[in-house]
């Protein structure tokens, strides 16, 4: 462990924010962005653009897109998508039970609009957010900042990809919450992506293997229908 803490000055407001402020902003949208009195393609235009907005504001300077294992990643990305999905075609019906919808957790319906469904803008935006932001802004915040920060909280000195039990089981159950009536599966991919980190060690990785689970349960979607998913 204590090679891979490094001496480094306390982080300042700015370097929490770094990895902080996207995933927050993403969380408030989330609540404020349908109660707002626009269309579902103007109000995914405007969370795109925003969430956008911030990272290249706060984050530019800790962005890193390099990618050592990118074939790997792909498969990561994919493995965590048929986890995903695996336990609804494999016992339909189990979604239902009261672990996993319950007054905490919600129900398992999707937040995009059926109105909206047959708008191809809507859907684009949606789709650039599930596939291009979302990877990022929770990579960022989950594998970049908190599974850091929960070793040392002057995270800047501790590597990617460092971990302790704790940290890896924190960090997994709390990204779970995160996805409600859906954290069963939610645990089982804060723990594959925990641990391709730990492989890793490259935010670019785990960007990659983010978008491209989210780029299959888009095509999933579309093919099948299940906008629970999205």
């Amino acid at each position: 462990m204590t090679e891979s803490i490094a001496e480094a000055p306390p982080p300042t407001l700015r370097d929490h924010l770094a990895w902080t402020l996207p995933f927050l902003t993403f969380l408030v949208l989330l609540v404020v962005g349908p109660k707002l009195p626009l269309s579902p393609a103007v109000e995914g235009a405007l969370r795109v653009a925003l969430l956008t907005l911030i990272l290249w504001v706060a984050s530019r300077h800790i962005l890193d897109f390099r990618v050592e294992r990118g074939v790997a990643s792909v498969l990561v990305g994919v493995a965590v998508f048929l986890l995903w999905i695996g336990p609804d075609l494999l016992i339909p019906g189990h979604r239902g039970h009261w672990l996993l919808q319950n007054s905490l957790t919600g129900s398992a319906t999707s937040s995009f609009p059926e109105a909206a469904r047959d708008d191809s803008l809507a859907i684009l935006f949606r789709a650039m957010r599930a596939i291009i932001i979302v990877p990022i802004v929770e990579e960022l915040f989950w594998r970049g900042w908190l599974l850091r920060w929960l070793v040392d909280q002057n995270f800047t000195r501790v590597r990617l990809g460092v971990v302790t039990p704790f940290t890896f089981i924190a960090t997994a159950i709390l990204f779970a919450s995160e996805h409600g009536p859906y954290w069963d599966v939610g645990l089982a991919a804060g723990i594959a992506y925990n641990w391709w980190m730990m492989r890793t060690r490259s935010i670019g990785d785990l960007i990659v293997a983010h978008a491209v689970t989210n780029a299959c349960l888009v095509a999933y979607v579309l093919a099948t229908g299940r906008w629970e998913y999205l």
